[in-house]
């Protein structure tokens, strides 16, 4: 009654006359003794194995694994609507949200996203500094304060370049008040939206002004850089690499990024492979939204040997193999 005709245990109370326990306890006895199984068959484009391995590999809390084309465009577009819908199910009201400014896969995410008031009477607060080129410099701007917006939070904009030309330039910038404000908010991020860059910047960020020279990109590769989060570059183990251009950066450190209660890295296709594993054994994300095939490659090789233990966020320690509550899914 209750399995083939979909029948409720209080219509069964009533029809039967026997108490709900007792029709609790039957069914129970009956899954045990194998005469009721269970099944569930997970539709095309769910990657549930993948995701979990990935999360017993590098210690994440969650991994969305999204099925993509081999096309660079469409990636970012399928990958920018996975992490609008992770936003839109798990934002919480008066949570401080950060994002970075020149993500293309964040862009789409915004472009994706579902009018909510889920962020209602909380910020969005832009981590990286956007000022630069008029005509890039929109979309940082914009980037913001859509996402705002669109889940009824107040933006916070930081009235700095990503990129500056010196240290000296930088000291002084971040004593105006108006940067003050906006770098006193880092610390009490809930959660962090970030791009994960490669060694060759995109478009967006060239046209932006926001960036390195060729040389100083070539000094960060011979120094073993693989990858940035908000322009700070880190080696194949996740490490950062120490180098004066670290020193011309408005934005926020990736100790401070850590500090976070999600730290979210959205990024995808095999050029941003080493970059990806570098964020990830460097803990330096704790959930990640990537395409199947970079899932895959990221549970080929193994760990590096000095890996004993992944460093999550808020100061705890997870062994790897240890999974994480999984946030609400579709």
């Amino acid at each position: 009654m209750y399995y083939g005709l979909g029948i409720r245990q209080q219509e069964i109370t009533e029809r039967l006359n026997i108490h709900q326990s007792t029709i609790s306890r039957l069914l129970k006895r009956a899954r045990e003794a194998n005469i009721v199984r269970i099944s569930v068959n997970m539709p095309s484009g769910i990657f549930h194995e993948l995701e979990e391995a990935l999360e017993g590999k590098y210690g994440l809390s969650e991994a969305i694994v999204v099925d993509c084309l081999p096309d660079e465009q469409q990636m970012v577009k399928d990958l920018g609507s996975a992490a609008a819908f992770y936003l839109e199910s798990t934002t919480r009201e008066g949570e401080i949200v950060g994002i970075s400014s020149w993500s293309r896969n964040l862009l789409a995410m915004v472009d994706a996203l579902h009018p909510t008031r889920r962020g209602n009477g909380g910020k969005v607060v832009q981590i990286l500094g956007g000022m630069g080129n008029p005509v890039a410099q929109s979309h940082a701007t914009s980037l913001t304060q859509r996402l705002a917006s669109l889940i009824g939070a107040d933006a916070v904009l930081l009235p700095a370049p990503g990129v500056v030309g010196s240290p000296e330039a930088k000291k002084v910038l971040e004593k105006d008040r108006f940067v003050q404000k906006v770098l006193s908010l880092f610390p009490r991020i809930d959660t962090a939206l970030v791009g994960i860059g490669w060694l060759r910047p995109s478009k967006l960020l060239v046209s932006s002004g926001n960036t390195f020279s060729q040389d100083e990109i070539q000094q960060l590769r011979d120094k073993g850089a693989v990858g940035d989060i908000c322009l700070r570059f880190f080696d194949a183990d996740g490490k950062l690499i120490s180098t004066p251009l670290h020193n011309r950066v408005i934005g926020m450190e990736l100790e401070t990024l850590k500090s976070a209660r999600r730290v979210v890295g959205v990024a995808g296709g095999p050029h941003k492979e080493a970059a990806i594993r570098g964020a990830l054994r460097g803990a330096w994300i704790n959930v990640l939204i990537t395409d199947r095939q970079t899932a895959e490659r990221l549970l080929i090789d193994d760990e590096p040997a000095n890996a004993t233990k992944i460093f999550s966020h808020k100061g705890t320690v997870k062994e790897p193999g240890k999974k994480a509550p999984r946030s609400p899914r579709k």
